[in-house]
């Protein structure tokens, strides 16, 4: 069957793997629909994994996939399901998989696409509990951007900033994916949304999907400019990103007792942090990796009622993927760039 790999750093092949075998106890097999790109593809790419892998290895973390053979002991799902994927792998169960925080779970493995074989190959083989299936309304897009895209950004809101109907947020990166989904969230509640791009021609779209106020961090320096929006408040949260080059920013963007959630480092994993402003305006800081399973479910939940859209950017054949990943480290893209493996 095909597959697109990485065969080597910065350098992404198709070939030809073979199927894998019948699903096992607990496992479904599906045929993948649509894989999402993320910024996690953009460090494997690079070779940032992090940790051992061999190459070559199936990229694409995050994935929507129709189930075709189901194997012995699993109950709940049935050939022809459109399913989201989730995608960490770990030991085995244990208390916090138990408690549906799948995203602290003992004994992680790796993220598929990262660390292990991703989703874009034809078909693949999977525990049955990693699956969600998607609701009637939520097309393969929808299902494909559950678990990072909007999954991570119901994680970060919800479970860990604890986001509030009526509170004032800073969205660094509007035009990215899990920036585009988290402008919709946190307008959908009520919030003020401010939110950072880096071209002019994002502020529109920005706007469109829900922000109050849209800065462009290239021409203006997003704190001075969310001080003089909040009249010298400062923002109840921060929805963090980006890293180094925005961290400083971002501490002084908050009002005291404000709450910065982190989930990504994009423009560099160490930052400084001014610890007399952290204890003296008892600012909140808070790490937010992946999303629980529970996530998906709320997320999908919401595009099924026209509540929060998928952004695509655009849609990419099965080759294109260096293309693609070139783009997105430009920043160039608004949304999500999609590649469908099954049509």
């Amino acid at each position: 069957m095909r597959a697109l790999q990485l065969v080597s750093e910065r350098e992404v092949k198709i070939t030809d793997v073979p199927p894998p075998p019948p699903p096992g106890e607990g496992e479904v097999q599906f045929k993948t629909k649509v894989v999402a790109l993320n910024h996690i593809d953009v460090w494997g790419w690079r070779g940032m994994a992090f940790a051992k892998r061999n190459l070559p290895m199936t990229v694409g973390a995050e994935a929507s996939g129709e189930i075709t053979a189901i194997g012995p002991g699993v109950t709940g799902f049935k050939t022809g399901d459109l399913v989201s994927i989730y995608g960490a792998k770990n030991g085995g169960e244990c208390k916090a998989w138990r408690e549906g925080r799948e995203n602290l779970a003992e004994n992680p493995l790796g993220v598929h696409g990262f660390h292990l074989d991703g989703y874009a190959q034809e078909l693949s083989n999977m525990p049955a509990r990693n699956l969600v299936k998607a609701p009637f309304g939520v097309d393969e897009v929808g299902a494909a951007l559950a678990p990072v895209t909007f999954g991570t950004v119901e994680h970060m809101f919800f479970d860990n900033a604890k986001l509030e109907p009526g509170e004032t947020v800073l969205i660094h990166a509007g035009g990215s994916g899990i920036g585009s989904a988290a402008i919709q969230l946190a307008k959908k509640i009520g919030c003020t949304v401010i939110t950072t791009v880096g071209s002019d021609e994002k502020i529109e779209k920005c706007h469109e999907l829900g922000a109050d106020h849209v800065i462009n961090y290239r021409k203006d320096r997003f704190e001075g400019a969310v001080r003089k929006i909040t009249k010298k408040k400062g923002v109840d949260v921060v929805f963090e990103h980006v890293g180094k080059d925005t961290w400083a920013g971002s501490m002084l963007s908050m009002k005291p007792g404000g709450r910065l959630v982190t989930c990504g480092s994009t423009s560099g994993v160490s930052a400084e942090t001014n610890l007399m402003m952290l204890f003296q305006r008892q600012l909140r800081l808070i790490g937010s990796f992946g999303c629980r399973m529970e996530n998906m479910v709320n997320a999908m939940d919401k595009m099924a009622r026209g509540i929060v859209h998928p952004v695509v950017d655009s849609e990419i054949e099965f080759g294109d993927l260096q293309t693609a990943l070139e783009r997105m480290e430009s920043r160039k893209v608004f949304g999500k760039i999609i590649m469908r493996v099954n049509d």
